[in-house]
């Protein structure tokens, strides 16, 4: 007989293990809770499995307490709709800003955001101009450093965007805006140097050449 008792989505979470973390209470406003505090730091979607295995409650659990924060964030309980939403995406969750806010978000974080960009950053977006469509993944593969602040900087600052999530990992593809052509002076990405071919090669070379 196979134990299953490790698995979220077919333990029902009231029993501890031995050596392990005790188990989280299953009250549907609880894993609801726990599931709010989870999605405020994840960048990118994760799927219902994930979101079970983060918070500790088997699938259907979590599959009710999403339904009913995205019921409660549209003010479909008499109450007022939030300024952000719980989308899904890709096959995953993740809160989004409702997109009547966008603007407001993009002058806030501009105001609050220093005129030029650390070194970390423009070498992030240099990665990124040269290899878009690509993924914060790898994006860090090349830089060798995590880059997850980086690109929410460059995002804030309307640089670059989500252009599309991968259907099967969930990932986020970025790629740079029209705003950056405008601060770099040109008229499309075919105006930058032509060192994209070095990228094959390795990372080394490439941000050599477009450091120098």
């Amino acid at each position: 007989m196979t134990d299953d008792v490790n698995d979220p989505s077919t333990s029902s979470g009231t029993e501890a293990i031995d050596g392990e973390a005790p188990a989280r209470s299953q009250d549907p406003a609880d894993v609801a809770r726990r599931l709010e505090a989870i999605l405020l730091v994840v960048d990118e979607p994760h799927s219902l499995v994930a979101l079970a295995a983060a918070v500790g409650s088997p699938v259907p659990v979590v599959r009710q307490a999403v339904e009913a924060l995205v019921a409660d964030y549209d003010g479909e309980n008499g109450g007022s709709r939030r300024g952000f939403e719980l989308r899904e995406v890709g096959g995953g969750w993740r809160l989004y800003v409702r997109e009547e806010h966008d603007d407001l978000v993009s002058e806030f974080v501009n105001a609050q955001a220093p005129s030029r960009l650390s070194q970390a950053a423009l070498e992030t977006l240099a990665v990124i101009a040269y290899k878009q469509p690509v993924t914060r993944s790898q994006v860090a593969s090349i830089r060798a450093v995590n880059v997850d602040s980086v690109v929410r900087t460059l995002v804030a600052r309307g640089l670059i965007t989500e252009l599309y999530t991968d259907p099967e990992t969930g990932a986020i593809n970025y790629g740079t805006t029209d705003a950056l052509l405008v601060n770099l002076g040109i008229n499309s990405l075919d105006e930058l140097p032509h060192i994209s071919p070095l990228l094959d090669d390795g990372a080394e070379g490439f941000e050599s050449e477009v450091l120098r």
